[in-house]
This record gives C-alpha cells, sequence and structure tokens, in this order.
C-alpha cells in the first residue's frame, strides 16, 4: 500500500467496540470485495470493504474476518483468514500478506488461508446461536452487481438454516459515525493532501487550459503524496458545467471571465476527504460572481457554528435553508413575498440551491451513518452550501470537512484558501 502503515491499535479498539454490540452466543462475519472485472481479462483496481478494513485493518482481496466473543476456544475468538501465495501469485500479482504479518496488521493472532475458510467456520458455527451478517444497507446505495457478502449470505443461510440471523449494518453504521484520534488523522491527512492540489492548481489555471488538465495537476499532488488518488469522481466544472451538480467529464476549455466549480478529495488510507472551491478562470472575481461568492461563503460560515453536539441533520438544513433565502432575496433571484407565501413542502431556494449541506464523511465520502441520530463528538461532516444560477452561467459551491466536539467546530481544512480576497491574490501572484 501507498500509505503508511497505521497502527493495529487502531483496528483493535474498533473490534472492541464493535462486539459489545453483539447479542450472547454471536459469530460475525466479514468478507473483502470482489476484485471486479472490466473487460476481456481486464480488472478495475480493487477496493476493500470498508466494514472488513474497519476491523481489521487487512487491505487485500479474499479476505474474511470471523468475530465470535463467546468462543469456547479461546483462539477462535478472532479469527483471520488471508489469501495463500505461492511463487506463481508473486511473479504475477506481487506479494501478499503472510499470516505474520496479517497478525501485526490487524492485532489478530489466528490466522488462516482463505481455502480453509469452510472448515473452520463448521466447527465454529456448532457453537454459535447468533449469526450477523454484513451487506450494504446505505440510504443512497443502488446496488446491481451481487457482492461477496450478498453471495455468501444467500450460501451460508442455505448451509445452516436453523441459526438465528442478524444485521451487521446497523451496529457498523452505529460505530462508524465516531471518528477515533486515529481516524480524525488520517481524515486530516488526507486533507492536506487535498490543500496541496488546491494550492497546484491555483498557480496553474489560465484562461484556455482544459478541465482535465485541472484534474491531472490536482491527481499528480495526491499520487506523489501517498494518496491512492481521489476519493470520488472528482468534478472541474466551468461555466454552465458548473451547474451540474454531478458534472465529471472534465473536458472543456476553460474560458476567461468563467468561473470553476472544483469538487475533489484525496484519499489516504482508506479515508475520504472532500473539498469544492470556485475559482475565476482569468484570476479576478466579476462583481456579480463575487456577490455570489460571498453569499455562499456567508451560509457556509454560518452553517459551521451549527455543527455541534446536540443538533441534528433535520434542524440543521433547516437553519440553513432560511439562511439560503435571506441570501437569495438580496441577489435579487427570490422574492420575498413570495417566500413568505411558498409551501413549506416546495420551498423556493431550491430551485438555486438543490442538495442538502453536509454529510458524514469517514471511509465512505458519504459516510454510513443514522440520518435521524443527534450530532456528537467525534463525527466528521462537510459543509457544502452552493448557488447555481443557469441563466447567468454561475455555480459556485464552497465545502470544508468539519470535526464535531464539545468545545466547538473545528475546520479540518481552516489552512485552505477559502476568502475571495485570499484566492484572487494567490493566482495573480
Amino acid at each position: 500500500m501507498r500509505y503508511l502503515p497505521i497502527s493495529q491499535e487502531l483496528f483493535v479498539h474498533n473490534r472492541n467496540k464493535f462486539v459489545k454490540e453483539l447479542k450472547p452466543s454471536s459469530i460475525a462475519i466479514f468478507h473483502s470485495n470482489d476484485v471486479m472485472p472490466t473487460n476481456a481479462d481486464g480488472t478495475m483496481a480493487f477496493r476493500q470493504n470498508n466494514d472488513l478494513f474497519y476491523l481489521s485493518g487487512v487491505d487485500q482481496e479474499e479476505s474474511i474476518l470471523v468475530v465470535f466473543p463467546d468462543a469456547k476456544d479461546q483462539r477462535m475468538k478472532e479469527v483471520l483468514f488471508v489469501r495463500e501465495t505461492n511463487d506463481h501469485i508473486l511473479t504475477w500479482e506481487g506479494y501478499k500478506l503472510t499470516k505474520q504479518q496479517a497478525t501485526e496488521v490487524s492485532g489478530i493472532k489466528t490466522v488462516f488461508w482463505t481455502h480453509e475458510f469452510n472448515s473452520v467456520l463448521n466447527t465454529l458455527m456448532a457453537e454459535a446461536e447468533h449469526v450477523y451478517l454484513n451487506s450494504n444497507e446505505h440510504l443512497r446505495a443502488v446496488v446491481e452487481v451481487e457482492t461477496r457478502d450478498a453471495r455468501f449470505i444467500k450460501w451460508v443461510q442455505e448451509r445452516y438454516p436453523l441459526h438465528k440471523y442478524e444485521r451487521s449494518a446497523p451496529i457498523m453504521h452505529y460505530l462508524r459515525a465516531i471518528k477515533s484520534e486515529l481516524e480524525i488523522a488520517m481524515i486530516k491527512q488526507a486533507c492536506n493532501i487535498t490543500e496541496k492540489g488546491f494550492r497546484r492548481v491555483l498557480d496553474f489555471v489560465k484562461p484556455g487550459v482544459m478541465e482535465y488538465e485541472i484534474e491531472a495537476e490536482i491527481f499528480h499532488e495526491f499520487i506523489r503524496n501517498r494518496s491512492r488518488g481521489p476519493a470520488y469522481g472528482s468534478i472541474i466544472a466551468s461555466g454552465t458545467n458548473a451547474c451540474i451538480l454531478h458534472y465529471v467529464d472534465n473536458n472543456r476549455e476553460c474560458k476567461d471571465g468563467d468561473l470553476i466549480l472544483m469538487d475533489f478529495g484525496a484519499e489516504y488510507g482508506n479515508y475520504a476527504s472532500d473539498l469544492s472551491r470556485t475559482i475565476p478562470v482569468n484570476g479576478k472575481f466579476s462583481p456579480r460572481q463575487r456577490e455570489v461568492y460571498d453569499a455562499v461563503l456567508r451560509v457556509m460560515k454560518a452553517s459551521i457554528q451549527m455543527l455541534v453536539p446536540g443538533n441534528t441533520l433535520d434542524q440543521y438544513h433547516a437553519f440553513v435553508g432560511t439562511l439560503m433565502e435571506n441570501e437569495l432575496i438580496g441577489l435579487g433571484l427570490l422574492n420575498e413575498n413570495d417566500v413568505k407565501n411558498q409551501d413549506p413542502d416546495k420551498p423556493l431556494y431550491k430551485k438555486y440551491f438543490m442538495h442538502g449541506t453536509s454529510h458524514h464523511l469517514g471511509l465512505d465520502v458519504h459516510d454510513v451513518a443514522n440520518k435521524y441520530r443527534p450530532f456528537e463528538e467525534g463525527m466528521v461532516f462537510t459543509c457544502e452550501p452552493g448557488i447555481y444560477i443557469w441563466d447567468e452561467g454561475i455555480g459556485i459551491r464552497l465545502e470544508n470537512d468539519i470535526l464535531v466536539t464539545k468545545n466547538g467546530p473545528v475546520d479540518l481544512m481552516k489552512d485552505i484558501p477559502l476568502e475571495a480576497d485570499d484566492i484572487e491574490r494567490l493566482m495573480q501572484k
């Protein structure tokens, strides 16, 4: 892996939290993601299952984690299965974890080869009553390809039909929402790498560059700083492209007088960062662009102050909606009387600000969590208000990553230029 070794303390701590949530006599099983095919004999780059990584730190395909805290044999309370390597695999694919290395990464002492899983499981299932199985239960997930977890669910329920089956996802959503100090350090490192990418862009952008050239400059900084690359599909959207929320073609020429909305973030050690900035192609905002930019920035600053323990996403978004209404009225985009008489279920500001302001951030860029859970210390949220005006060719979004603490919000991206004056000064050096 490109990232530096992560202390096994993180994964031992995570497993200890997980087992406290299990029913008595329970076994929990987590599988790695598949290596996904493309065409012919091609494959996509491997990306580990985040739940398995969270609990083990193992970043390798064909891996399985079994957690069985009430196992009669002390050695079987935590069991890791990794792919057995050989000279052929070493020659064609490179190094795989040895059993000793798997222990060093995870803190799990009992390690078998993956091909031994069925026989070991058969012994453990004789002792277990409840079986916790993992699945992707993210509210936005669209799963059309059968995953390794899904195949295993069908197999194990057919082979062991009399056990009581439980869902691991609610537990994982609960645990992963609160980040430990080690996790926060990983996210902060991802943010630091993202900062390097943004500062490089400020020196590079000028009229005539292509959106994909900007993307290449960002990726250069990511990879040279031990990131695998972007945490999600990068958006480099100039002109009216900035009004397309998930524009990822990145193939247009950046023209004098246009703005560029950039939404990108480095991944580090599987942890995501998420940044949005909007800059002028020629290094100078027009009066109207500056007016809209400052409106978005005011909403962002006020919204960040709401990311404190005890608030909820519903309360938070209602507050941000009121802020945005006032700004849009000030910009001449909404009429004050129309806003007073609007259908509360169809607020008028949604014409110009149609997405949510914040989401959880962690191993997933849209990290798993319960949307109704009040904010707690240790949660990490994005804050990303925006205003999109198709008729004027203006799309502006600003976004930083915020840690919730008992002493107030902590901006993990506070060192990344944000003020319009700073953007202009750095671009005109």
